[in-house]
């Protein structure tokens, strides 16, 4: 991991495109260091767009922020993202997952009732742009299950579907600029255990969590990242996750479903 963070952090930005529907013009990279090459997503702070619910701080550093919570806890969903400069100045950095050149495996779908896959979690229910009747569901294994986990830590306002791709045997996660506030604002897709006991391997992974934010190292770099108010949400989040040992439920004081959905 430390190889592909040294790549990520020192190696030389190519652009290759703009991602097409991006709010904030992420950009498709390749990063080059001592013959070694990668793709990432690059996202310079010029180009994000002030958000009246996240006053404080950049998107790039709540990225960053996920990263090392994720890897803190042993989730290992958001891939590995560091902050540095760029063509446009300082941005987040993020690895590219999974091969840009296959179909995704999905992890969301949003389709016909009878459509859905056998085993799925349903989420809701509505129409598409003809008035017919779709189901939003999810898949339920346990790598989905823990990202739903991470999202209730990361205080996640915009899990969408395809934020979402299967690499091996487990499931990464992108975007999580909009995260990490202090008031709740979890808002997904992935609703299908809502109030259920969580599994003992994410509570072990909660645990695990803790553990990391009582050491000054993480809560350095994450002091780095968030407001101290934030860092401090954070460990009433993973205090409560632990207390219950229950996914959360949605509350009614903030959209459930982010839009678009997917």
């Amino acid at each position: 991991m430390s190889e592909v963070l040294d790549l990520l952090g020192r190696g030389d930005l190519r652009v290759l495109g703009r991602i097409i529907g991006s709010s904030n013009s992420a950009l498709l990279v390749e990063v080059s260091l001592d013959g070694q090459t990668a793709l990432a997503i690059h996202k310079p702070i010029a180009f994000e767009r002030p958000l009246w619910d996240y006053p404080n701080g950049d998107l790039a550093h709540r990225e960053h922020a996920a990263y090392l919570i994720s890897e803190a806890g042993g989730f290992e969903v958001v891939p590995p993202t560091v902050v540095r400069e760029g063509p446009w100045g300082l941005g987040s950095t993020q690895q590219w997952v999974g091969d840009p050149d296959q179909p995704v495996d999905p992890v969301v779908v949003v389709c016909a009732a009878a459509e859905v896959p056998q085993e799925w979690l349903r989420v809701i229910e509505g129409q598409d742009e003809d008035g017919e009747a779709v189901v939003l569901a999810h898949a339920a294994d346990s790598a989905v299950r823990s990202v739903a986990v991470l999202d209730a830590v990361l205080n996640n306002s915009d899990r969408k579907g395809l934020h979402l791709v299967r690499v091996d045997n487990g499931v990464r996660g992108f975007d999580h600029g909009v995260s990490l506030g202090v008031q709740p604002k979890l808002r997904s897709v992935l609703w299908g255990w809502a109030g259920d006991p969580l599994p003992s391997a994410d509570v072990d992974r909660l645990d695990q969590l803790a553990s990391a934010l009582s050491e000054p190292i993480l809560r350095g770099a994450l002091t780095t990242c968030l407001t101290a108010d934030e860092v401090a949400a954070l460990e009433a989040r993973v205090a409560l996750l632990r207390r219950t040992r229950r996914h959360p439920v949605p509350t009614t004081d903030w959209p459930a479903i982010p839009w678009p959905a997917m």
